[in-house]
């Protein structure tokens, strides 16, 4: 499992897309993206539940990644999917987005419902607010999304809200080249190695 620049914890990436997804297209991405969150050695979280999720979490499996689902203590969603090694539950609904947020060290989202919306939005919020975690909105959905946020101005930018934070990521081999730049700003070089390999394949 891959450090992080002080060798003290494995890096974190926070996963949120939808139980039904939007298209064929997008549940290849999903799959993609848990590879190679995977192959970098980041644990991957998310709800647990199928679409989007089991997508990403067999991605992630199928290259011995780990996957954790961070859900509800009193709520009963039904089975989580095969892919899960551990699950994590809490008892009120903030508890659970800081355990997505909290020492995140990325954020991808894709499209979904009101709970993935919630979910992205949340995650928007505190990296403007409260620490510049990246959150990636990844595909066509999520692109989709962020085009009308920006044109009713619901997300801009300011002096004192930047969005740097922010990437747009509209396919496998852009979110492949950002998550190299990540990890060799975080510096692991080995990560690095294997996100650089699975591209060239």
């Amino acid at each position: 499992m891959t450090k992080d620049a002080v060798g003290e914890s494995p890096l974190n990436a926070s996963f949120f897309g939808g139980v039904v997804p939007a298209s064929q297209d997008e549940e290849q991405l999903a799959f993609g993206v848990g590879v190679a969150l995977g192959r970098a050695g980041f644990v991957l979280r998310h709800g647990g539940y199928n679409g989007l999720m089991e997508q990403a979490a067999r991605g992630s499996a199928s290259v011995d990644g780990e996957v954790v689902a961070v859900t509800l203590s009193d709520v009963d969603w039904g089975e989580f999917n095969p892919h899960v090694t551990r699950a994590v539950r809490h008892p009120r609904l903030g508890d659970r987005l800081h355990h997505f947020l909290d020492d995140a060290d990325l954020v991808v989202a894709m499209g979904g419902g009101v709970g993935t919306l919630h979910e992205l939005t949340a995650a928007i919020w505190y990296a403007g607010n409260i620490r510049p975690v990246p959150v990636w909105l990844t595909g066509d959905t999520a692109l989709r999304l962020a085009a009308f946020l920006k044109s009713e101005r619901w997300l801009f930018e300011s002096p004192t809200r930047p969005l740097g934070f922010l990437r747009e990521i509209p396919d496998l081999a852009t979110c492949e080249a950002e998550l190299a730049a990540l990890l060799r700003d975080r510096g692991a070089p080995q990560a690095v190695g294997a996100i650089s390999a699975r591209s060239g394949e």
